[in-house]
């Protein structure tokens, strides 16, 4: 397998769209520990990077990376707040 098709999580629904849907339900922003398990109740399957960037392509944009959640998900979700 090459690193372009490495093995790699792919949520679905979308990580992002999960935890916005879980702020919003809180309504308040969610604290770290919220947010990480949240990512760790999301549903996700391993595919290979091409087919995860492929997916991601077809929606538009990329997902948050479970490894980096709590940091991506304050830079996203700032954007939601303007």
């Amino acid at each position: 397998m090459t690193d372009a098709d490495d093995l790699v999580l792919d949520f679905s629904p979308p990580l992002v769209a999960v935890l916005l849907a879980a702020e919003r339900s809180k309504g308040a922003p969610l604290d770290e520990a919220e947010t990480l398990a949240v990512r760790d109740d999301a549903v996700c399957i391993r595919v290979p990077r091409s087919v995860a960037d492929a997916m991601a392509e077809q929606r538009g944009y990329a997902d948050i990376d479970p490894e980096r959640c709590w940091e991506q998900w304050q830079d996203i979700r700032a954007q939601f707040d303007e």
